[in-house]
């Protein structure tokens, strides 16, 4: 069975004006795994995703690799790549070559060396082309693949996304899906799109106001009981 790599035990988060986002959260994550942590808006999805890449002061464990997030987060984050959902929070420079290549510089690599990833994840992503275009420019559906792009540009080990096909026509929602389906790390996605979980998870977590409702393999979603429970359909 593959290993563990996330491990949450008892977290609990409150925003600056006291409400409880997050109660007695416990789960792991293994290797491999392709999770996505589900539940209707405010469920505490995005809450809990910042949680474990260490954007919140959060109460209660996260281990990661093995090692406490909270003493080891520098190390731990160049093993994770993360998209936000909004593209504008993550595309801040002039060019996509320059957002793409950015963690690159911040870590060291030389010109060279940047130049060769930057090249192989953009050919990944169907993007060569587009090193000298402005982020501003692009369309919502193609902002979202350069997101994609700055998270996998380091070939991480965990990949988490937050609500990928939000605002996203059909025609890219489908090209995204793709994408994701064909990247073999461990993956953890909120979302409240079903129909995307059903094609590209193994495994899911349902939030419900702040707490663990639910948890197991993809076959829950065929649950209605649990759907309308969680506010899901």
């Amino acid at each position: 069975m593959n290993e563990i790599i996330i491990e949450v035990k008892n977290l609990f988060y409150k925003y600056p004006d006291g409400k409880q986002a997050l109660k007695n959260i416990n789960f792991v994550i293994r290797e491999g795994q392709k999770i996505a942590f589900l539940g209707a808006n405010g469920s505490g999805k995005t809450t809990l995703l910042f949680c474990l890449v260490g954007l919140l002061n959060y109460d209660g464990e996260i281990k990661i690799f093995g090692k406490d997030v909270k003493q080891n987060l520098k190390e731990i984050r160049k093993n994770i790549g993360f998209v936000f959902e909004n593209p504008d929070d993550q595309l801040f420079n002039l060019t996509v070559y320059e957002d793409v290549a950015f963690s690159l510089k911040q870590q060291g690599y030389n010109e060279d060396e940047i130049r060769i990833k930057v090249k192989e994840v953009l050919e990944k992503l169907k993007l060569l082309g587009y090193e000298e275009r402005q982020p501003y420019h692009l369309s919502y559906g193609e902002k979202k693949k350069v997101c994609l792009a700055t998270a996998l540009v380091n070939s991480p080990k965990i990949l988490i996304l937050d609500e990928p096909t939000s605002n996203l026509d059909p025609a890219s929602t489908r090209e995204f899906k793709e994408m994701i389906k064909n990247i073999n790390t461990t993956q953890i996605i909120a979302t409240h799109d079903i129909r995307f979980v059903k094609e590209v998870c193994d495994s899911v977590l349902i939030l419900r106001n702040g707490e663990i409702f639910s948890f197991g393999d993809i076959s829950l979603l065929e649950n209605s009981e649990v759907l309308l429970s969680a506010r899901l359909m």
